[in-house]
């Protein structure tokens, strides 16, 4: 089928997630390899954001194919009561690579259901029901991990689930307490969630989630000693600590999760898109021991038709093994640094560039009409104007795809990117930002 015939079937039956149904146009992918999309007419667009954040070991990877084919010979799906040989062998390899003593895994079907079990764990463990998280982050669209969301993604299906208590987490370029400084800035917004615990009770908190790299919210990197300064919150007080690396896990960052970073190990993490690169849905949520022994003789009372499905436990195995024999996770740490330099480059060029954020394989470039204000374009949610959208639209233009929102361009290439590719894409990005210098200079 041709893109405009794929397009009407497409506009006559599916319901797009975030959108006016209306102003919906997808494009028509046929087929994808390594860092690159077709359409069905043989026209070739870089993915840049690696589909949604996940497809890190590149699209059509040889090793992962296989693996599939290999399983589905045997068999896709089997009683989750059952256990298989992919699902007691990927467990095994997660907790390896997994930081301290988070050994013992739940699958799931991605990323909101991990968070949605670690809550009730974290509630069931602690007999407490508070859930405390960032103003500026995302979890999920489920009931529960969209109410843990700090973005306008939450307004829509508020009140949402009771419980949840929202707090400062730092921002270093635009510190909700008035500093430039980072190191200030995360004692600040310390020092503020430390009074506001024993305000509302510390004994009354379950657990506090976090994303240790703040990710569709502007790639914020906050200071360790803000994250070292949250574990020992959580140590004294009871709370558990639970680490959302959905899209910071599996070797985005340069390691193979994020909190790695900060010389911490959290009590729950909450993973999926880069365990299977999207191949198939799969996610996990990871407890460490003394979660395990509560529940050892205790009910875990929860469960999906899908936990452990067969095909995408292949897929993870597979995964995994391609990260370690290409040794993504080392080329990403390595590679990340010419990214950084790169964006560096392009901050020095355009007037319309106020901040770059860039850890590993992940970076933003936020856009501002003042350098020295910091002043929006678009403004928070778009309150001033879009323009997200001719960002978009230029960079597809040039056969980039990548996402973009209000004053954030981001990327998020799949990890076996090379600096030449790089180069090309950053190259088109350098080409869009006429477009944006351009309103700069009219205000």
């Amino acid at each position: 089928m041709k893109s405009e015939e794929i397009k009407k079937l497409d506009r006559e039956h599916i319901i797009y997630s975030w959108s006016v149904q209306g102003k919906v146009n997808p494009i028509a992918i046929d087929r994808a390899e390594g860092i690159y999309m077709y359409t069905p007419e043989g026209r070739r667009i870089t993915d840049f954001i690696s589909g949604l954040i996940c497809v890190n070991v590149g699209h059509s990877h040889p090793h992962v194919l296989k693996a599939m084919k290999d399983q589905m010979e045997k068999f896709t799906y089997v009683s989750p009561s059952m256990t298989t040989e992919v699902k007691a062998k990927l467990g095994k390899m997660v907790s390896e690579v997994t930081p301290g003593d988070l050994d013992y895994v739940f699958f799931c079907n991605g990323g909101a259901d991990a968070n949605e079990n670690a809550i009730k764990t974290a509630r069931w463990f602690t007999g407490r029901h508070k859930i405390y998280s960032a103003w500026i982050g995302y979890h999920g669209a489920t009931a529960g991990a969209i109410t843990l969301t700090g973005d306008p993604r939450r307004w829509p299906a508020e009140p949402g689930m009771p419980g949840v208590v929202k707090f400062f987490g730092p921002y270093p370029y635009r510190c909700p307490f008035g500093t430039n400084d980072p190191e200030e800035c995360g004692k600040k917004t310390l020092d503020v969630l430390k009074t506001q615990i024993m305000i509302d009770g510390s004994k009354t908190i379950a657990g506090i989630i976090v994303e240790p790299i703040v990710g569709t919210n502007g790639i914020i990197i906050p200071p360790k000693s803000y994250m070292k300064g949250l574990k020992e919150i959580c140590e004294d007080n009871g709370i558990l600590l639970i680490s959302d690396e959905v899209m910071a896990g599996w070797g985005r960052t340069g390691k193979w999760f994020g909190i790695e970073h900060f010389d911490i190990v959290p009590d729950i993490i909450t993973t999926a898109k880069g365990l299977t690169s999207g191949y198939v849905p799969l996610g996990a949520m990871i407890w460490n021991k003394k979660i395990w022994d509560y529940f050892y003789d205790k009910p875990f009372v929860s469960g999906l038709t899908y936990t452990g499905h067969a095909l995408a436990c292949a897929a993870g195995i597979a995964n995994i093994e391609v990260y370690k024999n290409e040794k993504l996770i080392e080329k990403t740490a390595i590679l990340g640094e010419y990214f950084t330099k790169k964006l560096n480059d392009l901050k020095e060029k355009h007037q319309s560039i106020g901040d770059v954020r860039n850890i590993g394989l992940w970076a933003c470039i936020e856009l501002v009409s003042n350098r020295k204000t910091k002043a929006p374009i678009a403004g928070y949610n778009d309150s001033i104007r879009n323009i997200s959208g001719e960002i978009s639209k230029r960079c597809l233009e040039m056969g980039l795809y990548t996402y973009c929102k209000w004053d954030q361009i981001f990327m998020a290439p799949p990890l076996i990117i090379t600096r030449e590719q790089i180069d090309e894409s950053l190259e088109a990005i350098d080409k869009v930002l006429e477009y944006t210098d351009s309103i700069v200079k009219k205000l």
